[in-house]
């Protein structure tokens, strides 16, 4: 195990870590070390067809790689749903964010975590984290420290344990038209997100 200020000198350095989120456990780098980045992929045996969202501290973070201005409705959805289980997709500003990050695309999935020790970790590196879920490649998700595979475990340079509050994944919002579409229901309600 490691404490949080050891974790922060490890991802500063370009390591790989395991932690708690609000919605399941995560494995992450920092966003702008494409070395660390490749390793994560690896490690996780994910196609690089596949973009990873990226976990923030703040809307005001998230705007620096999101396209601007910002829609009403992204607005909105950070003001009333960060911190929390939902992942915002939106058009980003593609110098900022590594192409393996985004698979080649030209979005990003975004989320502000309601887990006071994974936005310590943002807040203590200045730059987003990568957030997928701590899983290989098509496994479940683990919502519990017992539920990690423990070849992850061997493969990374830190564990952090602690609660997920929610074990549910986050609700996925692709917003990058008007009418925004549910890319996957998690924990943040569609009905809820229909009312707005």
């Amino acid at each position: 195990m490691t404490d949080i200020k050891k974790a922060i000198k490890i991802l500063q350095q370009g390591g790989i870590g395991i932690f708690p989120t609000d919605t399941a456990y995560g494995i992450g780098c920092r966003l702008d070390n494409e070395e660390s980045i490749r390793r994560l992929y690896k490690i996780r045996r994910r196609p690089s067809s596949q973009a990873v969202p990226v976990l923030v501290n703040s809307s005001l973070m998230a705007q620096n790689y999101l396209k601007s201005p910002l829609p009403d409705n992204v607005r909105h959805l950070m003001k009333n749903y960060w911190p929390g289980g939902l992942t915002i997709v939106y058009r980003c500003r593609e110098d900022k964010i590594p192409k393996l990050v985004r698979a080649g695309g030209s979005t990003l999935g975004v989320r502000m975590p309601k887990s006071k020790l994974t936005l310590e970790i943002i807040t203590g590196l200045g730059v987003p984290l990568l957030g997928p879920s701590a899983n290989f490649h098509g496994k479940s998700t683990p919502y519990e420290f017992d539920e990690l595979d423990q070849k992850l475990l061997k493969a990374v340079d830190f564990v952090l344990e602690g609660k997920c509050r929610d074990k549910l994944a986050s609700t996925v919002v692709d917003c990058t038209s008007t009418d925004w579409k549910i890319l996957r229901q998690g924990v943040v309600r569609l009905d809820n997100i229909k009312a707005i």
